[in-house]
């Protein structure tokens, strides 16, 4: 069935690891606290690695070297019980793995996103106490992201 009301949304992501921690952003809403990697949605015209870099910009403060698509990942709400009114109904990230200077400290960007409510790294080992999304990507970073190639997740929370 084709629905003209749908739309599909691509985002782009940074995978930024250093010192065996992983970069975050910590989200708070009425659902709790979560975690997501940096990044956000592409505009029209922009290229995907353009995308990542001013979204980490805007997010956490500082730029990035963006590296080699790693993951693909897709979010079809329908599947997921998701209210489609209310979330957007197909979303497509990509996420790469990137680098920040070694002298960068990373904070709240000028343009955080609404429900951000900060920015901290997390021992790749200690990813499992978080709730971070998508889901599969806690197993993939305790195996090492680099390994993997480029990879498509497929559709996961």
């Amino acid at each position: 069935m084709n629905n003209s009301n749908s739309s599909i949304r691509n985002s782009a992501k940074a995978i930024i690891v250093r010192d065996s921690c992983v970069l975050l952003i910590r989200i708070g809403d009425q659902g709790g606290e979560w975690y997501v990697l940096p990044g956000g949605g592409q505009h029209a015209g922009e290229p995907l690695r353009e995308t990542v870099q001013r979204e980490c910009l805007e997010e956490i403060g500082v730029p990035v070297q963006v590296g080699q698509l790693r993951l693909v990942r897709e979010y079809i709400a329908k599947n997921h019980g998701a209210d489609e009114c209310t979330a957007p109904a197909h979303r497509v990230e990509f996420m790469f793995e990137c680098q920040i200077n070694a002298d960068a400290v990373p904070s709240n960007g000028l343009k955080a996103d609404t429900c951000q409510t900060g920015i901290v790294w997390v021992p790749v080992a200690d990813l499992a106490a978080y709730d971070l999304y998508p889901t599969g990507l806690v197993q993939i970073l305790r195996d090492g992201v680099s390994k993997v190639g480029c990879a498509y997740m497929g559709d996961m929370v």
